[in-house]
C-alpha cells in the first residue's frame, strides 16, 4: 500500500488553535460554503412559501371542486392545485438529493483534491497534524451539513403537515420521498455522505474517482437502510374474512398472507379472490379462514424514523473510525 508521508517532528511547530484551522478550512472551502448557503436560502424559501400561500390556495380549490358534487360545470382554481403539486414534487426531490450532493462534494472537494494536489502536506507543516486535520474536515462540513439539512427537513415536514388532511391528492406519510424528505433520517443520510465522500478521497485521491463514489455510496446505504427500516420496529396485524378481501389499514405493508382455522399465518399465494373457484379450492385445501396483513400504521411514523437514524448513525460512525485508521496507516 502506498503512503502518504508526513513531515518530519522538527518541521512542525505547536498545534495550530481550533479557531484559526477552522478559518482556514472555510477560506479554502468558500465557494462551496456559498452554494450551500444559498441552496438552503431558495430551498427554504421554496418549502415556506409551499407550506404557506400555496397550501392555503390549494386547499381551497380543493373545497370548490369537492363541492361540485357530480355538476361538472363549476369552477375552482385547477392551477392552484396543479401548482401546489408541482413545487411539492421538485423541493420534495431537491430535499432528497442532498445526501448525495454533499457526497459528492466531500469526495472532489473536501479531501480528494488536495491529496492528489498534495496541499495536505503543506497543511501539516504549519502545525496541523494529519488527524486534526481529518477532524476539521469532518467536524465543520459535518455541522454546517446538520444545520442546513435539518432545517430543510423541519420546513418539508411542516410543509406537508399543513397540507394533510385538507389536499385532497397530498402525499401518504408513507410515500418513500415524502417519508424521508420529512424525517431526521435524511440529515443522518447527508452525514453519511460527507463521511463517505471524505473515505473515497482518501482511499482513492483522485477527485473524479471520488466524486463517483460519493454519488454511489449513499444510494447502497440508503437502500440497505430502506430495507431493513421496516424491520425495526414491531408491525400492526390487520385480519379480514376470506369474502372481506383485503385486510383494512394504510401504512407500509410488511407481510401478507392467510388465516388458518387454527389462528396460523401462512405464507400469500397470491392466488387473488375466494370468489374464484380455482381460488376457493385452493383456499378449502389450505384451511383458510382469512387474510392478514403486518403493517406499520400513521402512529408508527416517528419510532421508525428514529429508529432508522440510529442504524445509519451507527454505520456513520464506523465509517469516520475507518478514515482515521486509514489515515493514521498511510501517514505513519
Amino acid at each position: 500500500m502506498s503512503t502518504l508521508t508526513s513531515p518530519a517532528p522538527a518541521a512542525v511547530r505547536p498545534g495550530a488553535p481550533a479557531p484559526r484551522l477552522v478559518r482556514w478550512l472555510l477560506r479554502l472551502h468558500r465557494p462551496a460554503l456559498y452554494v450551500w448557503t444559498a441552496l438552503v436560502v431558495v430551498l427554504g424559501a421554496g418549502l415556506l412559501w409551499l407550506g404557506g400561500p400555496l397550501t392555503d390556495a390549494a386547499a381551497t380549490a380543493w373545497k370548490q371542486y369537492d363541492a361540485c358534487g357530480m355538476n361538472g360545470r363549476c369552477r375552482y382554481d385547477q392551477d392552484a392545485i396543479l401548482r401546489y403539486k408541482s413545487v411539492y414534487q421538485y423541493t420534495t426531490t431537491a430535499v432528497v438529493l442532498l445526501p448525495f450532493l454533499v457526497a459528492a462534494w466531500a469526495g472532489a472537494s473536501l479531501t480528494g483534491r488536495e491529496l492528489e494536489q498534495g496541499t495536505t502536506r503543506l497543511a501539516w507543516t504549519q502545525g496541523v497534524s494529519p488527524t486534526r486535520w481529518l477532524a476539521a474536515k469532518l467536524l465543520v462540513p459535518g455541522a454546517l451539513t446538520a444545520a442546513g439539512t435539518g432545517l430543510l427537513v423541519l420546513l418539508h415536514h411542516l410543509a406537508w403537515s399543513a397540507g394533510e388532511g385538507r389536499i385532497d391528492t397530498a402525499k401518504s406519510w408513507y410515500d418513500v420521498p415524502t417519508f424521508y424528505a420529512g424525517g431526521p433520517v435524511l440529515v443522518a443520510l447527508a452525514l453519511a455522505g460527507l463521511v463517505v465522500g471524505a473515505l473515497a478521497g482518501l482511499v482513492l485521491r483522485r477527485s473524479l474517482a471520488a466524486l463517483g463514489t460519493g454519488l454511489g455510496a449513499p444510494a447502497v446505504l440508503w437502500g440497505a437502510a430502506h430495507l431493513l427500516m421496516p424491520h425495526l420496529w414491531s408491525t400492526v396485524t390487520s385480519v379480514a374474512t376470506l369474502q372481506a378481501g383485503a385486510p383494512s389499514g394504510a401504512g407500509i405493508t410488511v407481510d401478507t398472507g392467510i388465516v388458518t382455522s387454527s389462528g396460523a399465518h401462512l405464507a400469500d399465494p397470491h392466488c387473488g379472490s375466494s370468489a374464484v373457484p380455482q381460488c376457493a379450492t385452493l383456499y378449502d385445501r389450505m384451511d383458510a379462514v382469512g387474510v392478514y396483513k403486518d403493517y406499520h400504521p400513521r402512529s408508527h411514523y416517528w419510532p421508525l424514523q428514529l429508529m432508522e437514524t440510529g442504524v445509519v448513525l451507527a454505520v456513520t460512525a464506523l465509517l469516520v473510525l475507518t478514515a482515521f485508521h486509514l489515515l493514521r496507516r498511510r501517514t505513519a
